[in-house]
């Protein structure tokens, strides 16, 4: 049957119907037989995009592709690997691929051996415990591990239409989460009642073995699924933003040793990510978005060149002092009153001499309470390279009080 069905419509079709027949109930060793006899192998882009077509029309919801992703994993598993064998990026030292397929080498470690530990407490080994609580420490470490994949793997999947996986994935890595922290509460307790009862015990070890389960399964999702569906599309400059990226976050559980560097982009394609762009180290912005980004900020922002000349200001709704275009290229002192032009000129050259980084005023006009900061500029030679001036009417804020979350909204 599988030469039968080389248009890619085709076997996107029979995945939808194969995953919907999971949904409804089948047997999955009946629907596995069938999707033997379909595919010699499959590639995870083709999965990823049968569900996203299936959620997209309504047919299946994140929660339900979520409570069957184990299901899915399993149904694929050992063929979706084969199918993209050709780029070995988890072989590369260093590698980001490499990195996460290292962190699940040692969370498969940790899992054998927190097991282990159960067991021999089981026993009456009671230096176990010491064993127990030290690795259930480490097991907390999974919330970086998978908060780097959430925070740096799927927003570039999601820039190449892969939606769906991100949903789902992120659904179960918060599911372990809530395990990982629910199963450290219960040891804990454990601990502190000197006498566990047995059906807290049998709890713990019940709850660790449905823990374990989950986080094998999520280790072959991102090995065996999620490496080589990224390998295929990730270009070497997304690569790079993940590996540089990876500092932002608590460490997890490799120490990489090795340096990785992408292979260089071609000419074309470094002119097309850069074209119309204005390009910074974290980021991009045409000018007009940069231009909003600046003036929808609740503060004024003035920039003084290293040369004392005003080169730029913000145009804020919530301007507290009159700027016009006719400062720029202005000298800074010319900008202030007699009166004060000395404590400017004092603030710039404590700057330029490095004797300080940071000056600020506060004081009230009428209801406004203006607070403004100087912050000097500073290349990675820590030369001068200009001072930036923040106002802000910290009235509004003064009078916060209470907590408002993101869910009160």
């Amino acid at each position: 049957m599988s030469a039968e069905i080389q248009n890619s419509d085709t076997r996107s079709s029979l995945l939808k119907d194969m995953i919907k027949k999971l949904h409804s109930g089948e047997e999955f060793e009946a629907v596995k037989k069938e999707f033997a006899e379909a595919f010699e192998g499959v590639g995870a882009d083709e999965i990823a995009d049968a569900e996203k077509k299936l959620i997209e029309e309504g047919e299946v919801s994140v929660e339900e592709v979520q409570r069957l992703c184990d299901v899915h994993s399993a149904l694929v598993h050992g063929s979706v690997a084969d199918i993209h064998g050709a780029k070995k990026m988890d072989e590369t030292l260093g590698h980001p691929a490499w990195i996460l397929k290292k962190e699940n080498e040692h969370i498969s470690h940790l899992l054998e051996t927190l097991e282990a530990d159960i067991t021999a407490l089981s026993r009456g080994d009671i230096s176990a415990l010491k064993r127990l609580s030290d690795g259930l420490t480490d097991l907390k470490k999974l919330d970086s591990h998978y908060a780097k994949k959430e925070n740096l793997w799927f927003p570039l999947m999601e820039n190449h239409g892969i939606t769906a996986p991100p949903q789902v994935m992120w659904g179960v890595d918060d599911e372990i989460r809530g395990m990982v922290k629910s199963l450290r509460a219960t040891f804990d307790g454990l601990m502190d009642s000197g006498r566990p009862d047995e059906t807290t015990r049998e709890t713990f070890v019940s709850d660790f073995a449905a823990a374990k389960d989950k986080i094998s399964e999520m280790i072959i999702k991102e090995n065996d699924i999620l490496i080589p569906m990224v390998s295929e599309i990730f270009t070497p400059h997304e690569w790079k933003t993940i590996a540089d990226g990876i500092d932002e976050f608590a460490d997890s559980y490799v120490e990489s040793e090795h340096t990785w560097e992408p292979e260089k982009e071609s000419e074309e394609v470094q002119a097309k990510l850069s074209e119309g762009l204005i390009t910074l180290p974290s980021g991009h912005f045409t000018p007009e978005e940069l231009t909003l980004v600046l003036n929808i900020l609740p503060v004024d922002i003035t920039f003084v060149d290293k040369n004392d000349r005003v080169a730029y200001f913000s145009q804020s709704s919530e301007r507290i002092f009159p700027r016009t275009l006719a400062i720029i290229g202005r000298e800074v002192a010319n900008c202030h009153p007699p009166a004060s032009v000395h404590i400017v000129e004092r603030i710039v050259n404590d700057f330029k001499s490095g004797a300080r980084d940071v000056a600020e005023f506060y004081l009230h006009l009428g209801e406004v309470y203006v607070h403004i900061r100087y912050f000097a500029i500073r290349n990675e030679k820590k030369e001068y390279m200009g001072t930036v001036e923040v106002a802000q009417n910290i009235a509004p804020i003064q009078a916060i009080s209470g907590d408002k979350k993101l869910l009160d909204w």
